[in-house]
C-alpha cells in the first residue's frame, strides 16, 4: 500500500511489516550497493517521488555512553538555583514522591558549584571541568523520564524503550535497519566497564526478536578484546581454512536436515526465519566474521599506534582515567573502520562496594569518583572527533537509567549525604 497516497487508511499489521521491511531493508541494500559501486543514484524525469524528510539526516554513526546507577542531573548539567535557597528545608506539599527506598529527607543543594560555559552559556557543574571546555558542542535534554525507580527494568527501558526484556535495543535496530558499512567488524559493538557488566548484563545489547546477528558484540578495552577469537595453539592458515569450511558444511547440513518439510533446499536467509534456526544461522555467520576479525581486531585495539599526545589527552597515563580513556579511544578507532553503533558502559553491577553512579550513601564520594573516571576521556573524544571532521555526522549520547532526587535520602527532618533515585 502507499502510505503517502492513502493517509485515510489505517496501516494494518501486515502492511506495516511489508512497508518497514521494504523501507529499512532497501535502505541497507542501497547503502551497500552504492558503497560497492554496483548502483548509483538516479532520477527518472516526470516520476513522482516521496517528499523529503523535514530535516536532512546528519548522523552516520553513534556512540552511546551509558552511565549505570543513576547520575544526579542536579549535580551535573541541570542547574537548580532554588535548591541553594531552600537547602535544609522540607519538600512541602501533600504529594509523596515515588522513591526507591521511600526515604524523603530535607532538600539538599548542589554539592558542586555551577558556572555558565562557552558561548552558549550552558550551565555545567564543577564536577565536570573537562566536559565544560566543550560546552558549545553539547545539547542537554531535560524532558526525559523513566517509568520505574528499579535499576534493571529502567536500564532495559533506556536501551529498548521497554521495561521488560526481550525487545531489540537501539544498536540492534540500527544494525537491522541500515546494515553494516564494514565486512570485517560487527555493526554493533559494546565496550563494557572493566569493573563488570551493568544491571541485566548482556540483555542490554540484545537483538530481541530481530535476527541474532544484530545483537551487540563485546570488545574489551583492556586485556583480551574478544574471548576465544584466537586459537589456543598455533594453527597454519591452510588447516584453519579447511576447518572453517568443514564446520560450515556441517552446520548447513544440519540446518537442512532439521528444517520443516519443503524447506530443505531454501536459501540460508529463508531458513533463518524458521523457528529455532535463526541462532544457528547467526552462529554460522559469526564464524565467518570471527575469521576476519582475527586480523582486524588486534590492529584496531592496538592503542599504542596512537601518538603520545593523543594517549595523554584521553587520560591513558592517569590511573583514574586510563580504563575509560582506552574505551573512548577504542571507540573512535572502531568508528573510523566502519562500525555504526558503539555502546560504552560507565559503571558495573550493583553491590558493595559500589562500582557505579548509585550514590545512596554519599554523593560527594560517589559522583566525584565516577565523574573523575570519565570526564577527561569524553571531552577528549569530542575534541578528537571534531578535529577529524567526524563530529558532524557522529551522534554522541550520554544517558543514565534515571536521575536522582533534589532531597537527601534520609529520615524525615534529616539532611543526609546521599540521594535516592526516582
Amino acid at each position: 500500500m502507499s502510505i503517502a497516497s492513502d493517509n485515510s487508511s489505517l496501516l494494518s499489521r501486515r502492511g506495516f511489516f511489508s512497508w518497514t521491511k521494504t523501507g529499512l531493508g532497501g535502505a541497507a541494500l542501497s547503502s551497500l550497493l552504492l558503497r560497492s559501486g554496483y548502483a548509483r543514484a538516479a532520477v527518472v524525469p516526470g516520476e513522482a517521488s516521496d517528499p523529503p524528510p523535514h530535516f536532512v539526516a546528519k548522523a552516520k554513526r553513534v556512540i552511546h555512553i551509558v552511565a549505570c546507577g543513576g547520575v544526579s542531573q542536579i549535580d551535573t548539567l541541570d542547574y537548580k538555583p532554588e535548591l541553594a535557597k531552600r537547602h535544609g528545608q522540607t519538600l512541602g506539599g501533600d504529594e509523596r514522591p515515588d522513591v526507591f527506598f521511600g526515604q524523603v529527607g530535607l532538600l539538599r543543594k548542589n554539592d558542586w558549584e555551577f558556572r555558565q560555559r562557552g558561548e552558549s552559556g550552558l550551565w555545567v557543574s564543577e564536577l565536570l571541568p573537562h566536559l565544560a571546555t566543550v560546552a558549545d558542542e553539547l545539547t542537554v535534554v531535560r524532558s526525559m523520564w523513566a517509568e520505574t525507580s528499579n535499576h534493571t527494568p529502567a536500564t532495559f527501558q533506556e536501551q529498548s524503550g521497554f521495561r521488560l526484556n526481550g525487545f531489540p535495543t537501539m544498536g540492534a535496530w540500527l544494525s537491522y535497519g541500515l546494515g553494516n558499512e564494514t565486512d570485517n567488524l560487527p555493526t554493533y559493538v559494546v565496550i563494557p566497564d572493566t569493573r563488570g557488566l551493568p544491571a541485566g548484563g548482556s540483555i542490554n545489547w540484545s537483538n530481541g526478536f530481530l535476527p541474532a546477528r544484530h545483537q551487540g558484540v563485546v570488545i574489551r578495552s583492556r586485556g583480551i578484546p574478544i574471548d576465544d577469537l584466537q586459537p589456543a595453539r598455533p594453527i597454519d592458515a591452510r588447516t584453519e581454512s579447511a576447518s572453517r569450511a568443514l564446520l560450515r558444511q556441517l552446520n548447513e547440513k544440519h540446518l537442512r536436515r532439521t528444517a520443516p518439510v519443503g524447506l530443505g533446499d531454501v536459501a540460508e536467509e529463508e531458513l533463518a526465519k524458521v523457528p529455532g534456526h535463526d541462532a544457528l544461522v547467526a552462529r554460522i555467520r559469526s564464524y565467518e566474521l570471527a575469521a576476519k576479525m582475527q586480523l582486524t581486531v588486534p590492529e584496531v585495539a592496538d592503542l599504542a599506534a596512537e601518538t603520545a599526545a593523543t594517549q595523554d589527552d584521553y587520560g591513558l597515563n592517569d590511573k583514574s582515567t586510563a580504563d575509560f580513556g582506552r574505551g573512548c579511544l577504542l571507540a573512535r578507532r572502531l568508528l573510523e573502520r566502519g562500525v555504526r553503533f558503539i555502546q560504552m558502559m560507565s559503571g558495573g553491577a550493583f553491590g558493595s562496594p559500589r562500582i557505579n553512579w548509585d550514590g545512596h550513601e554519599d554523593m560527594r564520594e560517589n559522583h566525584a569518583r565516577e565523574a573523575g573516571r570519565i570526564d577527561q576521556p569524553i571531552a577528549a573524544l569530542i575534541r578528537d572527533l571534531k578535529q577529524r571532521g567526524m563530529l558532524d555526522d557522529t551522534l554522541v549520547l550520554f544517558t543514565s537509567e534515571f536521575g536522582r532526587t533534589p532531597f537527601a535520602q534520609s529520615a524525615a527532618g534529616v539532611l543526609g549525604a546521599g540521594r535516592d533515585h526516582n
